[in-house]
């Protein structure tokens, strides 16, 4: 860490000599010869300094994962992570610790057991979807049909899917924003409904994943109304292969499925919230959040213990200043959102009378890898400005990037209702390859990676804390035509 820090003070004097520009082809920044001398900015490359030497971001993280681990929106373990985070956050002495009541969809995985029973047997590993019903006790054998993608499912003849279980064998693209994801996630959320709407009496997705282990991907995935419930999970890539494998040599592959999931109907669970005060302007807010359910499979470390530590480790350094910024940092650690964004839908609901007063609001729930830009959303007459108040975040390895943020999952619904956002952007090259499996444990996390992260957001918060500038009205997006 001493050799990073004595890199980060070369890169700043480097810095101020040949000025901090963005390289984005997309934006430029102006009248950024040199960083401001402000004490803003002094204050804030002290607080990356600060970060980048903590171990405090891989502290709460091992702690969340090791104490508590798996926490399933409206389990047991979902209520003892919130106990975890009022504990933890109240020993950081941050000047106000609550909760809020969410009510959650609770569901039980059950067994997930499938096989190939013709015309070769070979036992498959998979994971039943968040949501998804039961098979019959006895489980159910059906032949496969193929598809490469959702829309091809949607396509098909009904005729040649009903009394089948479909197969939707989208591959995930890598990239370092993750944007494949996007092009295949749809097959998990809505492939049983399109499936059921043609007949089918199961359906199995390849996982949502860029990984080559034998392990599945789960997630949620949706039903709808007037439509048959069917079973939904998940198979490893490499199960995925092996049907391929088997479909070159036979059409008439029989899988059998038996799950044993269970909808429990609704629990009450908490979004957990620390605020740092501000010192003049106490009433506005610089949001900062992550969530803090996670699947059952893993330990929920980079999906989303990192952010959970990342945004806290961030506002425990200001809080720790001699002199508070003007606003108030608050973090929210949301509830439920593997299960539909509950608990952000939740939070704007029962913050809607002080939305007005939220300055900005980013969220951290894309792991642990370096962030490497930083985008917003604001007003566009003072965007460029915005970027200048932030180029001191370019020390520290973060590009400026554009004006088009969404915020993250929890706040991405902030914009429509008028709240600016910022996307600290993460290197997610491998987030998939271990994003909801039994792999997202502690050991996928850098502390180095992990602690630019805390001093991004550390940058971030208080620069926004402290910022004149009015970001609001936001622009107003292009209607499609």
């Amino acid at each position: 860490m001493k050799n990073y820090n004595k890199t980060l003070c070369a890169a700043m004097i480097l810095t101020a000599l040949s000025g901090c520009q963005s390289n984005q082809s997309d934006t430029k920044v102006t009248n950024t010869t040199n960083i401001e001398d402000t004490k803003n900015n002094r204050i804030s490359q002290q607080l990356a300094t600060k970060a980048l030497a903590s171990s405090l971001g891989y502290d709460i993280v091992e702690s969340l994962t090791v104490e508590v681990g798996p926490r399933l929106a409206g389990s047991e373990k979902d209520i003892i992570a919130v106990n975890w985070a009022m504990d933890k956050l109240k020993s950081l002495n941050f000047d106000k610790v609550y909760k809020e009541s969410v009510q959650v969809p609770a569901w039980s995985r059950g067994h997930a057991k499938a096989s190939i029973i013709a015309p070769f047997e070979q036992p498959l590993v998979i994971s039943a979807l968040g949501g998804s019903v039961a098979t019959p006790t006895d489980g159910l054998q059906a032949q496969i049909v193929r598809f490469d993608t959702l829309a091809d499912l949607q396509a098909a003849d009904p005729a040649t899917v009903k009394g089948k279980i479909a197969f939707i064998d989208h591959k995930t693209e890598r990239h370092i924003s993750g944007k494949g994801y996007g092009k295949s996630v749809g097959g998990r959320s809505r492939g049983a409904v399109a499936a059921a709407e043609k007949g089918a009496v199961a359906v199995v997705i390849r996982s949502i994943g860029t990984d080559h282990d034998r392990m599945a991907h789960t997630g949620m995935m949706r039903y709808k109304d007037g439509v048959a419930k069917i079973p939904a999970a998940a198979l490893s890539a490499p199960d995925a292969d092996m049907i391929n494998s088997m479909l070159k040599r036979d059409d008439n592959i029989t899988l059998s499925l038996n799950l044993s999931s269970k909808n429990l109907g609704v629990a009450t669970s908490y979004n957990v919230i620390a605020e740092v005060t501000g010192s003049s302007k106490p009433e506005e807010v610089v949001l900062i959040g992550a969530h803090l359910d996670s699947w059952d499979e893993g330990t929920g470390a980079i999906d989303d213990g990192a952010g959970v530590a990342i945004v806290t480790a961030a506002a425990k350094l200001i809080q720790d200043l001699p002199e508070k910024p003007a606003r108030t940092i608050r973090v929210v650690l949301y509830a439920a959102e593997e299960v539909g964004l509950v608990g952000g839908k939740a939070y704007v609901k029962q913050h809607a009378d002080e939305l007005t007063n939220h300055y900005i609001a980013a969220e951290s729930d894309f792991g642990a890898g370096e962030i490497y830009q930083i985008d917003f959303n604001v007003n566009p007459a003072v965007f460029e400005q915005v970027q200048l108040e932030h180029s001191a975040m370019t020390i520290n390895g973060v590009k400026l990037g554009n004006n088009k943020a969404t915020g993250g999952p929890d706040v991405s619904m902030m914009p429509s209702l008028g709240v600016p956002v910022a996307s600290l952007r993460q290197d997610g090259t491998d987030y998939f390859d271990y994003h909801h499996t039994p792999n997202d444990t502690l050991d996928k996390i850098d502390p180095k990676s992990l602690a630019q992260n805390v001093a991004a957001y550390a940058q971030f918060a208080y620069i926004m804390a402290q910022s004149e500038l009015d970001l609001r009205p936001l622009a107003k997006k292009e209607q499609k035509k």
